[in-house]
């Protein structure tokens, strides 16, 4: 009997046609992917190699799946990775981020994943699929998931007021 879906889990970007005009070309780019040797979070699109990082499950505590929203905003979705202490940032865009930089953004979640994170756009996560990998692959690894925390302008951050007050909060 095959199992439906193997316990490896990847995610692509979706193909736009940015990619042909920055050089990219027409691949499918690996967004995320959660396998036997660990962890990928694939760069932006305009700077994929650079900033592509493979983490080893040895390395992870846990994977953290979160939101923030602005009033009026559609929700920027991200996923970030706690390390053990002692291991190196994964290289990209939020690596050098500062600390009040990374409150303002997400005060709910702690800085060193706001260091290591990717921005989900241009594809989806997949809770299901990605649960099952971290159970396969990495037991000792927690998946938290965090609801929509909504930022108030000019304040920064602050407490949340949970989600689904608009149908943007369910969107990908």
């Amino acid at each position: 009997m095959t199992v439906p879906h193997p316990p490896v889990y990847q995610a692509h970007y979706t193909r736009t046609p940015f990619q042909l005009f920055s050089g990219v070309g027409w691949k499918r780019l690996v967004a995320f992917r959660a396998d036997e040797s660990g962890v990928t979070l694939g760069g932006p699109v305009t700077r994929y190699r650079r900033f592509t990082g493979v983490v080893p499950w040895r390395d992870i505590e846990a994977v953290v799946i979160w939101a923030t929203k602005k009033d009026m905003e559609r929700p920027i979705r991200r996923i970030g990775l706690t390390l053990r202490p002692g291991v190196p940032d994964v290289p990209g865009p939020d690596a050098k981020i500062s600390p009040q930089a990374a409150a303002s953004a997400a005060p709910h979640i702690e800085y060193p994943v706001v260091r290591n994170n990717r921005v989900i756009v241009f594809w989806k996560v997949d809770h299901a699929r990605l649960s099952a990998a971290v159970r396969a692959f990495a037991p000792h690894v927690q998946l938290r998931v965090h609801p929509v925390q909504r930022l108030r302008p000019g304040k920064g951050g602050g407490p949340g007021y949970g989600s689904g007050g608009s149908i943007f909060d369910i969107m990908p």
